[in-house]
Protein backbone atom coordinates (compact mmCIF):
# COMPACT_ATOMS: atom_id res chain seq x y z
CA UNK A 1 0.00 0.00 0.00
CA UNK A 2 1.83 3.17 -0.90
CA UNK A 3 2.15 6.05 1.59
CA UNK A 4 -0.78 7.96 2.34
CA UNK A 5 0.62 11.26 0.61
CA UNK A 6 1.41 9.07 -2.64
CA UNK A 7 -2.26 7.29 -2.36
CA UNK A 8 -3.42 9.79 -5.02
CA UNK A 9 -0.86 9.88 -7.32
CA UNK A 10 -0.32 6.16 -7.85
CA UNK A 11 -4.27 6.07 -8.01
CA UNK A 12 -4.70 8.55 -11.01
CA UNK A 13 -1.58 7.02 -12.51
CA UNK A 14 -2.72 4.02 -12.23
CA UNK A 15 -5.68 5.00 -14.25
CA UNK A 16 -3.76 6.91 -16.56
CA UNK A 17 -2.03 3.97 -17.64
CA UNK A 18 -4.54 1.77 -18.32
CA UNK A 19 -6.55 4.39 -20.33
CA UNK A 20 -3.08 4.83 -22.39
CA UNK A 21 -2.96 1.08 -22.89
CA UNK A 22 -6.04 1.17 -24.26
CA UNK A 23 -4.38 2.87 -27.15
CA UNK A 24 -1.20 0.84 -27.17
CA UNK A 25 -2.83 -2.54 -27.57
CA UNK A 26 -4.83 -2.42 -30.57
CA UNK A 27 -1.47 -2.39 -32.60
CA UNK A 28 -0.83 -5.62 -30.99
CA UNK A 29 -1.06 -8.99 -32.50
CA UNK A 30 -4.27 -10.71 -30.71
CA UNK A 31 -2.83 -13.36 -28.99
CA UNK A 32 -0.11 -10.95 -27.80
CA UNK A 33 -2.76 -8.25 -26.41
CA UNK A 34 -4.81 -11.10 -24.83
CA UNK A 35 -1.61 -12.65 -23.44
CA UNK A 36 -0.13 -9.10 -22.41
CA UNK A 37 -3.48 -8.12 -20.65
CA UNK A 38 -4.95 -10.60 -18.67
CA UNK A 39 -0.87 -10.92 -17.50
CA UNK A 40 -1.19 -7.32 -16.58
CA UNK A 41 -4.25 -7.14 -14.77
CA UNK A 42 -2.88 -10.46 -12.72
CA UNK A 43 -0.12 -8.42 -11.80
CA UNK A 44 -1.80 -5.28 -10.89
CA UNK A 45 -4.14 -7.46 -8.41
CA UNK A 46 -0.82 -8.32 -6.35
CA UNK A 47 0.64 -5.15 -6.57
CA UNK A 48 -1.65 -3.63 -5.03
CA UNK A 49 -3.31 -6.41 -2.87
CA UNK A 50 -7.01 -6.30 -4.35
CA UNK A 51 -9.50 -8.84 -2.95
CA UNK A 52 -11.02 -10.70 -5.41
CA UNK A 53 -13.51 -12.41 -3.43
CA UNK A 54 -13.20 -15.43 -5.31
CA UNK A 55 -13.64 -18.18 -2.06
CA UNK A 56 -16.85 -19.31 -0.31
CA UNK A 57 -18.25 -17.17 1.09
CA UNK A 58 -17.70 -14.43 -0.87
CA UNK A 59 -17.98 -16.79 -4.18
CA UNK A 60 -21.15 -17.95 -3.49
CA UNK A 61 -23.03 -14.40 -3.48
CA UNK A 62 -20.64 -13.19 -6.54
CA UNK A 63 -21.89 -16.17 -8.26
CA UNK A 64 -25.85 -15.40 -7.41
CA UNK A 65 -25.41 -11.53 -8.13
CA UNK A 66 -23.42 -12.05 -11.28
CA UNK A 67 -25.61 -15.10 -12.52
CA UNK A 68 -28.82 -13.08 -12.29
CA UNK A 69 -27.44 -9.91 -13.99
CA UNK A 70 -25.66 -11.80 -16.64
CA UNK A 71 -28.93 -13.35 -17.26
CA UNK A 72 -31.08 -10.06 -17.26
CA UNK A 73 -28.41 -8.49 -19.81
CA UNK A 74 -27.96 -11.11 -22.37
CA UNK A 75 -32.01 -11.33 -21.97
CA UNK A 76 -31.91 -7.55 -22.69
CA UNK A 77 -29.10 -8.03 -25.78
CA UNK A 78 -30.62 -10.81 -27.29
CA UNK A 79 -33.85 -8.81 -27.51
CA UNK A 80 -31.66 -5.62 -29.32
CA UNK A 81 -31.00 -7.72 -31.79
CA UNK A 82 -35.04 -7.53 -33.60
CA UNK A 83 -33.95 -4.28 -33.73
CA UNK A 84 -33.12 -2.84 -37.77
CA UNK A 85 -30.81 -0.21 -36.34
CA UNK A 86 -28.91 -3.05 -34.26
CA UNK A 87 -28.93 -5.85 -36.79
CA UNK A 88 -28.04 -3.02 -39.28
CA UNK A 89 -24.77 -2.79 -36.75
CA UNK A 90 -24.04 -5.92 -36.02
CA UNK A 91 -23.90 -6.89 -39.64
CA UNK A 92 -21.06 -4.35 -40.38
CA UNK A 93 -18.78 -5.47 -37.82
CA UNK A 94 -16.43 -8.28 -39.31
CA UNK A 95 -15.57 -11.15 -36.81
CA UNK A 96 -11.89 -12.77 -35.58
CA UNK A 97 -10.94 -15.12 -38.13
CA UNK A 98 -10.88 -17.91 -35.14
CA UNK A 99 -14.79 -17.55 -33.71
CA UNK A 100 -13.95 -19.93 -31.74
CA UNK A 101 -10.43 -18.62 -29.97
CA UNK A 102 -12.66 -15.77 -29.99
CA UNK A 103 -15.62 -16.31 -27.73
CA UNK A 104 -13.99 -19.47 -25.70
CA UNK A 105 -10.45 -17.70 -25.10
CA UNK A 106 -10.33 -13.85 -26.39
CA UNK A 107 -13.49 -12.92 -24.52
CA UNK A 108 -13.09 -14.68 -21.29
CA UNK A 109 -9.27 -14.36 -20.36
CA UNK A 110 -8.21 -11.01 -22.38
CA UNK A 111 -11.41 -8.89 -22.18
CA UNK A 112 -13.22 -10.38 -19.22
CA UNK A 113 -10.73 -11.14 -16.90
CA UNK A 114 -7.99 -8.92 -17.92
CA UNK A 115 -10.55 -5.71 -17.90
CA UNK A 116 -12.38 -6.52 -14.21
CA UNK A 117 -8.67 -7.79 -12.48
CA UNK A 118 -7.53 -3.92 -13.57
CA UNK A 119 -9.99 -2.08 -12.94
CA UNK A 120 -12.67 -3.03 -10.90
CA UNK A 121 -10.47 -5.09 -8.92
CA UNK A 122 -6.88 -2.88 -9.03
CA UNK A 123 -8.10 0.38 -9.81
CA UNK A 124 -11.10 0.09 -7.41
CA UNK A 125 -8.18 -0.66 -4.39
CA UNK A 126 -6.32 2.15 -5.34
CA UNK A 127 -8.77 4.19 -5.69
CA UNK A 128 -10.82 3.62 -2.75
CA UNK A 129 -7.57 4.12 -0.70
CA UNK A 130 -7.48 7.39 -2.01
CA UNK A 131 -10.70 8.81 -2.74
CA UNK A 132 -13.34 6.28 -0.49
CA UNK A 133 -15.03 3.80 -1.88
CA UNK A 134 -17.68 6.46 -4.03
CA UNK A 135 -14.04 8.00 -5.30
CA UNK A 136 -12.74 4.39 -6.29
CA UNK A 137 -15.83 3.28 -8.30
CA UNK A 138 -16.21 6.64 -9.93
CA UNK A 139 -12.68 6.68 -11.25
CA UNK A 140 -12.20 3.29 -12.46
CA UNK A 141 -15.51 3.75 -14.00
CA UNK A 142 -14.47 7.07 -15.78
CA UNK A 143 -11.04 5.31 -16.70
CA UNK A 144 -13.10 2.35 -17.34
CA UNK A 145 -15.33 4.80 -20.12
CA UNK A 146 -12.21 6.38 -21.52
CA UNK A 147 -10.37 3.35 -22.12
CA UNK A 148 -12.81 2.75 -24.91
CA UNK A 149 -12.08 5.90 -27.02
CA UNK A 150 -9.76 3.83 -29.58
CA UNK A 151 -12.22 1.08 -29.78
CA UNK A 152 -14.72 2.93 -30.60
CA UNK A 153 -12.70 4.96 -33.03
CA UNK A 154 -11.30 1.61 -34.70
CA UNK A 155 -15.53 0.44 -35.45
CA UNK A 156 -16.56 3.65 -36.44
CA UNK A 157 -18.53 3.96 -33.21
CA UNK A 158 -19.68 7.37 -31.79
CA UNK A 159 -17.26 8.24 -29.39
CA UNK A 160 -18.94 10.14 -26.37
CA UNK A 161 -21.80 7.55 -26.37
CA UNK A 162 -19.12 5.08 -26.59
CA UNK A 163 -17.38 6.56 -23.54
CA UNK A 164 -20.69 7.35 -21.59
CA UNK A 165 -22.32 3.61 -21.84
CA UNK A 166 -19.03 1.57 -21.06
CA UNK A 167 -18.38 4.28 -18.23
CA UNK A 168 -21.67 3.77 -16.72
CA UNK A 169 -21.60 -0.47 -17.24
CA UNK A 170 -18.32 -0.03 -15.44
CA UNK A 171 -19.71 2.00 -12.98
CA UNK A 172 -22.58 -1.15 -12.41
CA UNK A 173 -19.64 -3.47 -12.83
CA UNK A 174 -18.30 -1.78 -9.73
CA UNK A 175 -21.00 -1.92 -7.34
CA UNK A 176 -21.83 -5.99 -8.36
CA UNK A 177 -18.50 -6.16 -7.11
CA UNK A 178 -19.08 -4.36 -4.32
CA UNK A 179 -22.40 -5.45 -3.33
CA UNK A 180 -21.55 -9.11 -3.57
CA UNK A 181 -17.72 -8.81 -1.95
CA UNK A 182 -16.26 -10.85 -4.96
CA UNK A 183 -15.12 -10.21 -8.21
CA UNK A 184 -17.02 -12.82 -9.87
CA UNK A 185 -20.52 -10.62 -9.93
CA UNK A 186 -18.70 -8.53 -12.44
CA UNK A 187 -17.04 -11.19 -14.20
CA UNK A 188 -20.07 -12.70 -14.80
CA UNK A 189 -22.33 -9.95 -15.90
CA UNK A 190 -19.37 -8.67 -18.30
CA UNK A 191 -19.14 -12.19 -19.68
CA UNK A 192 -22.66 -12.51 -20.40
CA UNK A 193 -22.61 -8.93 -22.21
CA UNK A 194 -19.80 -9.78 -24.38
CA UNK A 195 -20.43 -13.28 -25.27
CA UNK A 196 -24.50 -11.97 -25.92
CA UNK A 197 -23.65 -9.25 -27.87
CA UNK A 198 -20.56 -11.64 -30.46
CA UNK A 199 -23.32 -14.58 -30.80
CA UNK A 200 -26.15 -12.01 -31.51
CA UNK A 201 -23.53 -10.19 -34.22
CA UNK A 202 -22.67 -13.48 -35.76
CA UNK A 203 -26.34 -14.76 -35.80
CA UNK A 204 -27.44 -11.38 -37.39
CA UNK A 205 -24.48 -12.07 -40.17
CA UNK A 206 -25.01 -15.42 -40.73
CA UNK A 207 -28.70 -15.16 -41.06
CA UNK A 208 -28.22 -11.80 -43.56
CA UNK A 209 -25.81 -13.73 -46.17
CA UNK A 210 -29.01 -17.13 -45.67
CA UNK A 211 -31.24 -14.73 -47.08
CA UNK A 212 -28.91 -13.44 -50.22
Amino acid sequence: MPDERFRRPWALSLAAALVGWSFVSPRLSPLWRMTLQAGVGALLVLVTRAPLGLLPPRLCAGLRLGSAAGVAAASAIAATTAVPIVRVSMAAHEPPASVPCWLLLRIPVGTVWAEEAAFRSALATAGSEAFGKPGGRLLQAAAFGLSHIADARATGGPVVATVLVTGIAGWLFGWLADRSGSLAAPMLAHLAINEAGAIGALTVRRSGKDCR
